[in-house]
């Protein structure tokens, strides 16, 4: 493997990685608020998507818009009913929910799916590949770092460009201030998860074509998010998108010297971007 095969498969993992914590991203720049049941949101909605095409046996495109309309309620729901009674400035309280939800979500998977990993048949899809001279690129993984730079600069035209944007980002600065402007926080916040869980359902998707799931993989998931976050920068969707960049090229890295060093390496970078740069590498600005 050369050393340009190395960054590019990296790229294309870390486009991967970025995805994953544009959600987290969102959620945290509108509401401050950690997410620990991010993982398992992911492991749901590949549940869900099998659910549709293996048991409603609805065809693949449709089924993934169905998934997507399902997210965007359920995060609606989800934030208005529960999660926007611990939004509040201290983080412990939605940290204890949202880890509650996560043993949850695992548990009840386990129990209507088993444990076996489950994944989307796309028809050769995620194996197909095509070659530039040494360098062979995968269709998949092709797509998903497309998927990935449209959707941040969709995200990044949302906030700057939208009334919707704009109201994020007065109720993150002051939601006392926004009420007052007639503006409710609540609906406000459950618009954002609404929007986070669409981002979450595409990345679902994607990641179900990819490789096998099983419902306890969501706590693998959110650290790479997590991770992810923190490199780039806490509500910069450039910068999780650059996180998740950075955290796959060292994956990649890792794995060529040891496949046993891929997830530890990718670990190291993120401790020290933590110690060196502890705002990230593209923090969010005013």
């Amino acid at each position: 493997m050369t050393f340009v095969d190395i960054i590019v498969q990296g790229v294309l993992l870390g486009a991967l990685y970025g995805l994953f914590a544009m959600g987290q991203s969102l959620v945290f720049g509108v509401m401050r608020m950690t997410n620990t049941a991010h993982g398992d949101f992911i492991v749901l909605l590949v549940f869900g998507l099998v659910a549709l095409t293996g048991y409603a046996h609805l065809p693949l495109a449709l089924a993934i818009a169905l998934l997507l309309v399902i997210a965007f309620g359920f995060g609606f729901a989800l934030q208005y009913i529960v999660l926007n009674r611990v939004a509040v400035r201290d983080p412990l309280p939605s940290l204890i929910v949202t880890f509650g939800l996560s043993i949850v979500i695992q548990n009840v998977l386990q129990q209507i799916f088993s444990a076996d990993p489950r994944s989307i048949a796309t028809g050769g899809f995620e194996s197909a590949s095509v070659s530039f001279g040494a360098l062979t690129l995968g269709y998949l993984p092709l797509v998903t770092l497309l998927v990935t730079i449209a959707l941040t600069f969709a995200m990044q035209w949302l906030f700057g460009k939208t009334g919707l944007g704009r109201a994020f980002r007065a109720t993150s600065d002051d939601r006392d201030i926004v009420r007052l402007m007639g503006i409710s926080h609540r609906r406000t916040f459950a618009l954002a998860m609404a929007i986070a869980f669409v981002l979450i359902g595409v990345a679902a998707t994607l990641y179900a074509m990819r490789t096998a799931v099983s419902p306890s993989d969501g706590p693998a998931l959110l650290l790479y998010a997590f991770e992810a976050v923190i490199i780039g920068g806490m509500g910069s969707f450039w910068g999780t998108f650059a996180g998740g960049i950075c955290l796959g090229i060292a994956q990649q890295i890792g794995f060529h010297i040891d496949p046993g060093w891929g997830i530890w390496l990718g670990h190291v970078v993120f401790l020290a971007v933590l110690v060196a740069r502890p705002q990230g590498l593209m923090p969010r600005t005013r």
